[in-house]
């Protein structure tokens, strides 16, 4: 097969007109040939930091979505269903990638449980890192969220970097905020990457110290404004990924839509294809192809070099995808699931307080948009019969975190910034250990909503007093057994519900299931109940009277 084009040498920063001739999924040869065809030949973009499962697809519906947008392979965490199913999950994100040309990289979660302050499904110790990392198909460390482990010398933490140094393989970081002499100690750790910086003097600072910094844009969090323009002077040491993106955002774009947003910026588009293309390949030793003579056929035709427009996208010479139409089939696959709670009664969602009359400061989560960081608001309660209730007119919303391995209380907290005026929302996708997370307008509301989800062990719903709406996922209780298309239409249509029950968020359900991330500061809600993510312990969400 021969391919002609305009070829993107990345390596040699140069563009010439030519011909590329594949044999048996390799390059064979690249020659410079005169023609009249304009379109571009590059190699495919990698995210290089994404869950999977935030998708709410398995991996082989990831890819045939991803193909379309030029992505050709991923630097994958499969930490979501971890926390759900251990080990076992691992496998099976391996085994399901397996069934697909798209190039899954997968690593070893390192964190789960994330923190002992919630109750996950599964426990990953330090044995268990070292049997994943014994796999050749494991090929990092995944992100080290419990950074205070790093930085307090927690031997079991320590133990799970030195199995990824024995078997020479890179660590992946997660240290929100972390700098000076704390961010100096985690980096001295072995671990090589951050992709949550949120400021650019924060990513200056971790670059110049030696890390790489991943360019973060989710449907969540989005801090490719705050960080792009580090990318001119050290482009060599940067990288793009999604976090997390969920299905309807996929099926819109994927990396194309970053180099499309740094070309606009005005970064040479060297630079911004060193990041979304070479610099993973390098930094984690990718069988994946960098359009050279000899490497794997993985490249993608592009209209041009300013909206990259995917025209085809081929991985080891096999064409997968088609001007937007993916040419990768649907596999079959066995549900696995751990889901272990019964329905909840209305009464256990309240909050009680001593006397109805009596004025009590709570604290508060602010949610912030297009961030995974919170802020701790102190505001008066309102309180009728007794119970702290939502208030509405102000945007404090009553939320809760309901365990789903046992038959627990659940926890309850408020929340700002979801702006529902009527109804519920809830979903089992709750980052970290995938408890039950709900927001609502009254106790009524978040318990209609928390046992939808119940009832179909997994998903995403909406509620008020005349409808429900729902996306099972019984995979894991945090993806689909649909295919892309379908999960993004329904997806799409449970978003739009959301907003017409009030939410102003981008991103309602997105945000939601970040509202119980221990690990990323500043005010979060666990299972177990309200936790100060600075101080890294519970805190009481009655303030104190003074």
């Amino acid at each position: 097969m021969i391919l002609k084009g305009q070829i993107v040498d990345i390596k040699n920063n140069r563009i010439f007109k030519g011909e590329i001739t594949i044999s048996e999924g390799k390059i064979k040869s690249i020659e410079e040939k005169d023609h009249d065809v304009d379109h571009y030949i590059l190699p495919g973009f990698i995210d290089a930091h994404i869950h999977i499962e935030s998708s709410m697809l398995v991996p082989t519906e990831f890819a045939r979505i991803a193909v379309n947008h030029g992505t050709v392979a991923t630097i994958s965490d499969p930490h979501e269903i971890a926390n759900v199913l251990g080990i076992e999950g691992v496998n099976f994100m391996i085994e399901n990638g397996k069934q697909t040309p798209f190039k899954f990289n997968f690593g070893a979660p390192s964190c789960v449980p994330a923190t002992n302050f919630e109750s996950a499904g599964a426990v990953i110790d330090s044995d268990g890192i070292k049997q994943l990392m014994a796999n050749p198909d494991i090929k990092y460390l995944a992100e080290m969220m419990n950074y205070p482990g790093v930085l307090f010398d927690d031997k079991e933490v320590l133990k799970k970097l030195e199995w990824a140094k024995h078997y020479n393989k890179p660590i992946d970081g997660h240290a929100p905020g972390v700098v000076g002499s704390d961010i100096t100690k985690y980096i001295n750790a072995g671990i090589s990457t951050d992709h949550e910086c949120f400021t650019y003097e924060e990513g200056l600072e971790k670059l110049q110290k030696g890390m790489k910094i991943l360019i973060r844009e989710g449907s969540a969090a989005k801090n490719f404004e705050a960080l792009i323009d580090l990318m001119p002077e050290h482009y060599e040491n940067m990288m793009f990924c999604s976090d997390d993106k969920h299905p309807d955002d996929l099926i819109v774009d994927h990396i194309n839509k970053l180099c499309t947003r740094a070309v606009a910026k005005g970064i040479d588009i060297f630079k911004v294809l060193q990041a979304a293309c070479v610099n993973p390949v390098e930094h984690y030793n990718l069988d994946v192809g960098l359009l050279q003579k000899g490497d794997d056929a993985d490249c993608i035709i592009v209209e041009d070099l300013k909206d990259f427009k995917v025209l085809q996208t081929y991985i080891n010479g096999e064409l997968v995808s088609d001007c937007g139409n993916s040419k990768l089939q649907s596999v079959a696959f066995e549900n696995l699931n751990n889901f272990n709670t019964t329905k909840k009664d209305v009464s256990e969602f309240r909050i009680t307080s001593e006397s109805s009359a009596e004025t009590k400061k709570i604290r508060v989560i602010e949610a912030l948009e297009g961030q995974l960081v919170t802020n701790e608001l102190i505001k008066e309660a309102t309180i009728e019969n007794g119970n702290l209730v939502s208030n509405t007119k102000n945007d404090i919303l009553k939320m809760t975190v309901v365990n789903r391995y046992n038959n627990d209380q659940p926890a309850m907290a408020f929340i700002k910034n979801f702006g529902l005026k009527e109804g519920a929302i809830a979903s089992s996708v709750g980052h970290d250990s995938h408890n039950i997370i709900a927001v609502g307008v009254s106790d009524e509301m978040i318990c209609k909503a928390v046992n939808l989800i119940i009832e179909n062990k997994g998903g995403i719903c909406a509620v008020n007093t005349s409808e429900e709406k729902i996306v099972p996922l019984p995979v894991a209780g945090i993806m689909s057994d649909q295919d892309g298309e379908t999960i993004g239409k329904h997806y799409a249509a449970l978003d739009k519900m959301a907003k017409e029950l009030g939410s102003t968020l981008t991103a309602p359900y997105m945000t939601l299931s970040f509202m119980a991330l221990l690990v990323i500061p500043s005010l979060k809600l666990s299972d177990k109940g309200l936790f100060n993510g600075k101080d890294f312990k519970f805190t009481s969400l009655i303030v104190p009277q003074e």
